[in-house]
């Protein structure tokens, strides 16, 4: 699916700028122009596309259904649609954006975004042909549960009050458009054309706001990919002390990479001897929990969310660590 932005970052590092491939300059400028070219396709087609829905489908019935009663459902929907997306945790951010838009509930919103970059397909078939497909599916159960209940706890506390503004806005606006019988949602109000119009101008308008950050998030994940120092962290961390998990978490944060690039490198983890439940920490860290997503995140989120989703997921990959090192051996 993402193929084309691998092949022009391949033309344009290697054919225009002639670059080494072998060389970490070259490593990390293919990174950054695979990644920025990526997420800003995906912010455009995707705020269009369910700007675009939202101004020509029922997205009140979806929305009442997910907000309702049928809650729980939800987060599970959000937390699947997570883990079925090829998206990294950057890649993931139009997306949120798109339905924080929608008028979908936060906490379902954030269990889609939790679960995004932990799992997808060719993270899954990796840890398959690594670790057996009992561990594969154990991975998968406590990667979406981490979701499904990231995504109760924030709905619990009313995280949304801590979006930015224009997200906040657009969120109460989107809630409030079933009262309103001239809103975007309400398809006999708009023709073609000017659903076409709306998504265009949504599109523009998130865009704007966020352009910049892409760089600059991407950039330090540009900046810092491949420094994964593998040798360090099993002579300091391989003895499976308990502390030697959340020190691998803590580890894992300034880098940053994707599930499907960072499976390798659990793979030499692992087979250098650290403890499954440690590499599996510390590549969780990487990928769902690095300085670069943060950056991203700030955008949309305030500090205060920004800092207890923080906490939350380094809880989670500690405890996730913990849970794989004292079950391994049944596995």
């Amino acid at each position: 699916m993402f193929k084309i932005f691998t092949d022009f970052a391949d033309w344009l590092t290697y054919s225009i700028f002639g670059l080494s491939p072998d060389s970490k300059l070259g490593d990390a400028a293919h990174f950054f122009i695979e990644d920025v070219s990526k997420i800003y396709v995906l912010l455009i087609v995707m705020i269009y596309v369910i700007a675009l829905l939202r101004a020509s489908l029922n997205i009140e019935a979806v929305r009442d259904y997910l907000a309702g009663k049928h809650r729980g459902v939800g987060y599970l929907m959000g937390s699947a649609f997570g883990a079925i997306t090829p998206f990294c945790s950057c890649s993931s951010i139009p997306i949120f954006l798109g339905f924080t838009s929608a008028g979908i509930p936060v906490g379902i919103t954030m269990a889609f975004l939790i679960t995004s970059p932990l799992i997808n397909e060719v993270a899954i078939l990796l840890l398959m042909s690594l670790l057996g497909w009992k561990f594969t599916l154990l991975y998968v159960v406590i990667g979406m549960s981490v979701g499904i209940l990231g995504g109760v706890f924030l709905d619990m506390i009313k995280a949304q009050r801590w979006l930015q503004s224009f997200a906040a806005k657009a969120l109460q606006q989107a809630q409030a458009s079933s009262e309103t019988p001239n809103s975007p949602q309400s398809i006999a109000s708009l023709s073609l054309t000017d659903r076409h119009r709306f998504a265009i101008t949504e599109s523009m308008e998130i865009f704007a706001r966020v352009w910049i950050w892409v760089i600059v998030g991407v950039g330090i994940g540009a900046a810092l990919h491949g420094f994964v120092p593998e040798g360090w962290i099993n002579a300091n961390l391989g003895e499976g002390q308990w502390w030697s998990v959340p020190a691998a978490v803590l580890l894992g944060i300034p880098l940053y990479s994707n599930a499907t690039g960072v499976i390798p490198v659990m793979e030499s983890l692992i087979t250098k001897g650290l403890p499954v439940g440690t590499a599996l920490a510390f590549c969780m860290s990487t990928v769902a929990a690095s300085f670069p997503e943060f950056i991203l995140l700030k955008q949309v989120m305030q500090w205060k969310l920004l800092a207890i989703l923080f906490v939350m997921l380094l809880i989670a990959f500690t405890i996730v660590g913990w849970i794989f090192n004292a079950f391994i051996p049944f596995i």
